[in-house]
């Protein structure tokens, strides 16, 4: 997977320019351009030319800039992916994908953009491992809203009925080396319930959150990055497990816990992602 930072992506509306405009100067690591969902029916046409054009004027720094088009089986999905293949973008989202052959649908009309997948179905979650084994698809991005509908869950704060779901879903994205992002949280003014939220969205390995609202990116971008303590401790594995190297052993000792090569994969890994945030953050 890429180490570029993706812990928080924020949608923003295709069709609405003040918003296209304030998302330059906003702290999140990925832009999720929306022209489905949130953009009326009658605007679908106007808010491809709007969003093309804020594009092409650019000044969204190292921000990924991700497209969600209409699914193609829409009176607009093809219309949108035909516009999106123009754009100046660094991918495209795919909402409602049930299967592979959603992605070669998709790929035959975009053939330059990396792809990513909305999912958010019963079938698309039961598919998920092929879904990610597709040589084009770079991320997920789960849709909890759409999936708790079809699943006819109750919401609460654990969200322990959508678990399966999203672990599944997780398992197919790290077997296949895709980026995660987990769903929204719906409440943006309950500051405690999204940082719980993402506190468990980090804990179970996701990469980073979709938000629906600025004022959730702060609390995602905490949550999704190496803590101090993190670092520290990914510093003095290393640190401990060359010296052991050096002395002809194969584990060393840290805190009292055994620390082997595959800590120290992780312990790289923590500091390659803590590099990459403090270079986004100074660009």
């Amino acid at each position: 997977m890429t180490q570029r930072p993706t812990r928080s992506a924020l949608y923003i509306p295709g069709s609405k320019e003040r918003a296209l405009d304030k998302a330059r100067g906003l702290e999140c690591d990925v832009i999720l351009f929306d022209l489905e969902d949130a953009v009326a029916v009658d605007e679908k046409a106007k808010a491809r030319a709007t969003l093309a054009a804020q594009l092409a004027k650019g000044g969204y720094g190292a921000r990924m800039r991700i497209v969600r088009i209409n699914a193609l089986d829409t009176p607009w999905g093809v219309d949108d992916a035909e516009a999106v293949a123009q754009m100046d973008c660094d991918a495209v989202l795919l909402p409602k994908v049930d299967c592979a052959a959603d992605i070669d649908a998709l790929a035959a009309i975009v053939p330059n953009l990396p792809i990513w997948a909305m999912m958010e179905s019963p079938l698309g979650v039961l598919n998920a491992a092929a879904i990610a084994a597709h040589h084009r698809v770079q991320g997920f991005v789960l849709g909890t809203n759409d999936l708790a509908k079809d699943l006819n869950t109750r919401t609460v704060a654990n969200r322990e009925p959508l678990l399966m779901s999203l672990q599944m879903c997780l398992l197919a994205a790290r077997a296949h080396g895709v980026i995660a992002l987990d769903g929204v949280y719906n409440a943006f003014k309950d500051d405690d319930g999204l940082r719980a939220e993402c506190e468990q969205g980090r804990d179970m390995g996701f990469d980073g959150k979709t938000l629906i609202h600025p004022a959730q990116l702060a609390i995602a971008n905490a949550a999704f990055a190496p803590t101090d303590a993190e670092i520290d401790l990914a510093n003095r594995q290393i640190a401990a497990f060359e010296a052991a190297e050096a002395a002809g052993q194969g584990v060393a000792v840290v805190d009292g816990k055994i620390v082997e090569n595959l800590h120290i994969v992780t312990a790289r890994a923590t500091l390659a992602k803590a590099k990459a945030i403090t270079e986004m953050d100074v660009s």
